[in-house]
């Protein structure tokens, strides 16, 4: 009995805490939510910009779904970051809160929640491809500490209410 607590609220945690963060993220105006995204993105990707690899997404847009939050988005790069709201994207990444933050935090690889079905890519295949091997090729190390630190705590926060939700196996 002692252990069931604990797993129930980790369970309850898991399933109510994207809810909670959608309602407030939707009072946000887009435009705060683009620039807060362009500067994560310049931040994560830094690296990549400064070496060219970036060049692909010139006058091409990848569409964001994160289904929880009820977050959708078309990025795109020409020397900058450009984010909008969804229009005509060629390929899109759908998926929830959970997972993005565990490939963000190099915790999970793309492939297996893809095949997991926890991520979809829909549209332009070789362009998915491209950009699921910018998201594998991103030291993690490379990233400023606060954005590094921050992603790790939260993903093994996330991997932690995870293991306490599972049941008990006897």
């Amino acid at each position: 009995m002692q252990g069931v607590l604990p797993n129930i609220l980790a369970e309850k945690i898991l399933r109510i805490g994207p809810k909670a963060l959608s309602q407030p993220l939707a009072l946000i105006p887009f435009s705060l939510k683009a620039d807060l995204l362009k500067r994560i993105l310049g931040l994560m990707l830094a690296e990549q910009a400064a070496d060219d690899e970036l060049d692909f997404l010139l006058d091409r847009w990848v569409a964001i779904n994160i289904e929880d939050l009820g977050l959708t988005f078309e990025v795109s790069y020409d020397g900058h970051w450009l984010v909008r709201p969804l229009q005509s994207a060629e390929v899109t990444f759908k998926s929830n809160s959970k997972a993005l933050l565990l490939i963000a935090a190099a915790k999970e690889d793309p492939d297996t929640l893809f095949f997991q079905r926890k991520l979809s890519i829909e549209g332009d295949t070789e362009l998915g491809l491209e950009i699921k091997n910018l998201l594998l090729g991103v030291e993690f190390d490379s990233m400023p500490t606060v954005i590094s630190a921050a992603i790790t705590k939260l993903a093994e926060a996330l991997q932690s209410l995870q293991r306490k939700a599972e049941p008990k196996m006897a």
